[in-house]
């Protein structure tokens, strides 16, 4: 199919979520297909534009920001088709992870894995390495089969372990620096029930059993709440049923009141009077009950999230975990930071791609957040200090201050990856600022 994709010269400024990065391209494109695509980026290439992608804008640093052509894959949306032979799943690039999940569910079937959020666009998380917590499961670029890239030169590249398999290895991560991504093809299975089980837990007992509890549970997580003691846990773990989500009263108390009403209004008086964080914090975390449901999958792996804040995520080796998440809870005891969201640990299993945050090295995630409209950069740096210590990798959407000489050192085949761009988009087509950064050029 051919045609042109709606083009326009624009002034306005382009923003993401949480209000960190501002941009102004010069043109506009909504492609529908994947030739319209590659018209747009052939149009921008000649006229000398630099071009990026914007999905839901849910990445924190300045990844898809552009002077260029801002391509916006609106209508780039929906399922090509499903293969129930391979169990496999062809979705156009711009579709939402909450609409491929619901359209899933309607077909009996599932991703294996993903993170807490799903306002993402398919291509907007895979490029940036959106993972949730896995013991055996990975991050969702994990879940890639195959894909399609539009080059520089406008070609469309199509990616698999048989189809181009060196690129295949390195743009399932893409950070948006090898091409366009018009498809994706995920592995699916079918349609399955997680129960979760939330639990509060002190903080000395978490970390002693860490180990243990990664082990034993299929998906496990924990927050822990700073300038307490307390922490919250949830595991998953898959169940043969019945289903029995939480109730709609139970439920709404929770995920609404209490994770995003009132959330909200403690951050905001934080923000306002930072002294009142840490008796605060110490009520509210106590307040924690344990609950159990069961449900299927995407609806107990997301949680809505309202509450807009900015984040830093680091992924270390599984091993080092505890010992980092112990010096930023001594750092901020002896600090005067004032700490009103909790911190979040994670795990993923070693994976195979070029530039994954679990790249050949099983993993835990450790994230630390603030409150959007609050001074992050003293606690944001002291946290960073001590991960980097640890050799731990930024998450390529969520703000950090690394740049090509350290990133070259905690990931193997970094060269691996710069030695693809180099060769694919060889005059940085779709370079940008924070590419050059992190990437050395």
């Amino acid at each position: 199919m051919t045609g042109t994709a709606t083009t326009s010269s624009t002034g306005n400024a382009w923003r993401n979520w949480a209000g960190t990065v501002t941009s102004r391209p010069v043109r506009e494109a909504t492609p529908a297909t994947a030739d319209e695509l590659a018209a747009a980026i052939r149009s921008a290439a000649e006229d000398g534009l630099r071009v990026k992608t914007v999905g839901t804008g849910h990445s924190f640093t300045a990844i898809a920001a552009t002077d260029g052509l801002l391509v916006r894959p609106d209508l780039l949306t929906g399922i090509r088709r499903i293969d129930r032979t391979a169990m496999t799943v062809t979705v156009e690039a711009g579709t939402p992870l909450k609409r491929l999940n619901a359209a899933l569910a309607r077909e009996d079937l599932s991703l294996t894995n993903m993170g807490d959020i799903m306002e993402q666009t398919v291509a907007g998380a895979t490029s940036t390495g959106t993972h949730g917590t896995g013991r055996d499961s990975g991050s969702i670029a994990a879940q890639i089969r195959g894909l399609e890239l539009i080059t520089a030169d406008g070609s469309l590249l199509r990616c698999s372990e048989k189809e181009n398999p060196e690129v295949f290895a390195a743009a399932r991560i893409g950070l948006g620096a090898l091409g366009v991504i018009s498809a994706i093809t995920f592995a699916v299975e079918p349609l399955f029930l997680l129960t979760a089980r939330e639990e509060p837990m002190t903080f000395d007992r978490v970390t002693a059993d860490f180990d243990e509890l990664s082990t034993e549970n299929e998906h496990f997580e924990f927050y822990w709440f700073p300038h307490t003691d307390n922490c919250n846990t949830k595991r998953n773990n898959r169940s043969a049923g019945p289903a029995a989500p939480p109730g709609a009263v139970s439920g709404w108390f929770e995920d609404e009141l209490l994770s995003n009403g009132l959330f909200q209004m403690i951050n905001s008086l934080g923000r306002a009077v930072p002294a009142t964080i840490p008796p605060i914090a110490k009520v509210a975390s106590r307040t924690l009950s344990a609950r159990t449901y069961t449900d299927i999958a995407y609806k107990v792996f997301t949680s809505p999230r309202r509450v807009r804040f900015v984040e830093m995520e680091y992924a270390l080796p599984r091993d080092a975990a505890v010992m980092a998440l112990r010096e930023v809870k001594a750092m901020i005891e002896r600090s005067p930071l004032r700490i009103s969201f909790p911190i979040e640990v994670r795990t993923a299993p070693a994976d195979d791609i070029a530039l994954s945050t679990a790249s050949g090295r099983d993993s835990a995630y450790i994230a630390v957040h603030m409150y959007k409209g609050t001074p992050y950069h003293s606690y944001f740096t002291a946290v960073e200090q001590i991960m980097t210590a640890h050799g731990g990798r930024p998450h390529w959407g969520k703000i950090h201050t690394r740049g090509a000489e350290y990133l070259t050192g905690v990931y193997p085949r970094f060269g691996e990856f710069t030695a693809l761009r180099d060769r694919l988009d060889p005059g940085r087509v779709f370079g940008n600022d924070y590419l050059r950064r992190v990437l050395g050029d």
